[in-house]
């Protein structure tokens, strides 16, 4: 009897999906998915929530699927676009890429008494009959090429991946990617760095005399149902609404391994909830291993310190054209992670105060955040996020010199009118001093030591102006105006915190990178795409040590960058 209540509740449980398949991410890099949906929202054929990322597969193939059913809204540009972008999520529709309007495309089927199996140039998927096993294969190989006076730069990217849904309530998924940097551009030194104050995503390199190389393995496991979904994964995150990058979560850090949790009960709500383990960068003086050397000599071997984090999101859309999340999260440190930050719905700040002040310990690093977006009119998106790190209302006053520690993103996309395919897109971002920062090293708001918000860091202001056209099918220009400032940069400690906060900000500018750049990308076929670059980046400062600190040498000064490439997999 037991036995039938358990399989009756599972099978009310895990009931059948006709749309949610394949709870997989679609990696936050794929930017042409991206912006796709983002002009089918700003035009109002769709509703996405921007202001979580990645999308997974399904969700994607679920927004296409509704793009398709207003196809009389969309211009015959928009429609071989949607065509295009259909056949790379077949699976999720439970079918096979079959990419008849494109003579271009190599597609091979093999049908068995047991699966059908398709090879698109050249992934390999599979579906079985009954369509509760599918597969995807694909290579990842990419290379670019970059060249300014300073000499070119080399970067080579291979691997592969693969994803798996079992049932209809079992998705994993796992991928490698394999870095190279070289050339004489590097000049034995890394391209991309924690201090770096640009929008590349940050890596953790391993030893090499020359450039960098670095690997990339990401991958999860989901179970899911129509209501939501729970799993382990590595992969990319993005919290906040932004075009250029985030103030939130801004993907900037490498991927950490987490515990996700979301529950999309309903078309007006969906909720988010993740802990991860954060890596550190920091010894633990306590925490060692002892190596045996010759001549039975010992050494001690330290390893980092325990770093985690806990956060939530809760995103409301009462209708079309308004959406607005709200969440918090913690930063903590510990030798064990603590059961309290794995309740999903909590105000952690209060419960790192019932575990901290009854000894008047150092307590954790919490913060609160919200994000909203509003569409009102046709073809016009306006969005924002704040984040803040610490809150007190006696700083409101004008006669107190200090300030709250916080960051703001605002901005619009204008798409789609007068000339389809046509957007102008702008953000602002400025984040107030001692934002991200704690006294405490091990609680800054970081992972392998890249900030996890806004790539800019305290004090500083980011201006980010896109034009953008797509005459045909996976065909994208964009002409690009970035502006990062860097104001005076102060060293957080306790005994300062006051004297820290209480200064003017945004006062002295201590470095500054203006950047122009006109780019084209042409998917050739479903995650293949070739790029040309042309970028003007006039990177200075006062002193030389902050141009050297804030910007790799391969881009200080006044430079002309000619990039080019192609690349298979994300």
């Amino acid at each position: 009897m037991n036995r039938r209540i358990v399989i009756c509740l599972l099978s009310f449980v895990l009931c059948p999906l006709a749309m949610r398949a394949q709870r997989i991410p679609e990696a936050i890099e794929y930017t042409e998915i991206y912006d796709f949906i983002e002009e089918l929202t700003s035009d109002g054929v769709i509703q996405s929530n921007a202001a979580i990322k990645p999308y997974t597969r399904d969700y994607i193939a679920a927004r296409l699927s509704e793009a398709q059913n207003k196809d009389t809204l969309l211009n015959q540009r928009q429609r071989d676009d949607l065509n295009f972008y259909l056949q790379d999520y077949a699976l999720e529709c439970d079918a096979l890429p079959v990419y008849k309007s494109y003579g271009h495309m190599h597609v091979t089927q093999w049908i068995t008494n047991v699966s059908n199996l398709s090879l698109a140039d050249p992934s390999l998927h599979i579906l079985t009959k009954d369509k509760i096993f599918k597969m995807r294969i694909r290579p990842i190989l990419g290379m670019d090429i970059s060249y300014n006076r300073n000499g070119a730069l080399f970067h080579r990217v291979w691997g592969a991946e693969i994803q798996m849904d079992i049932a209809k309530h079992v998705s994993i998924w796992g991928s490698l990617r394999d870095n190279s940097w070289s050339g004489q551009g590097i000049d034995n030194s890394k391209i991309t760095r924690p201090q770096y104050l640009q929008n590349l995503a940050g890596v953790e390199y391993k030893e090499a005399n020359y450039g960098g190389d670095f690997s990339d393995s990401r991958g999860g496991l989901s179970l899911y149902a129509w209501w939501g979904s729970i799993g382990i994964q590595r992969e990319r995150i993005q919290w906040g609404d932004a075009q250029h990058c985030s103030n939130i979560l801004s993907a900037h850090n490498p991927a950490v391994p987490m515990l996700t949790l979301q529950l999309t009960p309903c078309k007006w709500f969906q909720f988010d909830y993740f802990h991860a383990w954060l890596i550190s960068n920091v010894l633990d003086s306590t925490y060692y291993y002892v190596e045996v050397e010759k001549e039975g000599q010992t050494a001690k071997r330290y390893r980092p310190a325990g770093k985690y984090m806990a956060a939530n999101m809760l995103t409301f859309m009462p209708c079309k054209y308004v959406q607005f999340s709200v969440g918090n999260s913690i930063v903590y440190a510990e030798r064990n992670v603590q059961a309290a930050y794995f309740i999903p719905i909590a105000f952690f700040k209060s419960l790192d105060h019932l575990l901290t002040k009854g000894l008047a310990t150092q307590n954790q690093n919490s913060q609160m955040f919200a994000s909203v977006s509003v569409r009102p009119t046709d073809h016009l998106r306006l969005y924002g996020s704040f984040y803040l790190d610490d809150f007190k209302f006696a700083r409101l006053s004008p006669s107190n010199p200090q300030h709250n520690p916080f960051s703001y993103v605002v901005g619009f996309n204008w798409s789609g009118w007068p000339v389809k395919g046509l957007a102008l897109r702008g953000e602002f971002a400025r984040t107030n001093i001692a934002c991200y920062t704690n006294s405490v090293d091990l609680l800054y708001y970081t992972s392998n030591s890249y900030n996890m918000g806004h790539y800019m860091g305290d004090n500083a202001q980011n201006i980010f102006v896109q034009l953008s056209y797509r005459p045909t099918r996976s065909l994208r220009l964009t002409l690009d105006y970035t502006n990062n400032t860097k104001y005076t940069a102060y060293d957080y400690t306790r005994e300062d915190v006051k004297y820290i906060i209480s200064q003017k900000p945004f006062d002295e500018v201590i470095w500054r990178n203006d950047i122009v750049q006109l780019k084209a990308v042409y998917e050739v076929f479903n995650n293949c795409y070739a790029h040309l670059e042309l970028a003007y980046n006039h990177a200075r400062a006062e002193k030389d040590e902050d141009l050297n600190r804030y910007t790799p040498v391969y881009l200080q000064g006044r430079k002309v960058t000619f990039s080019c490439g192609m690349h298979f997999g994300f």
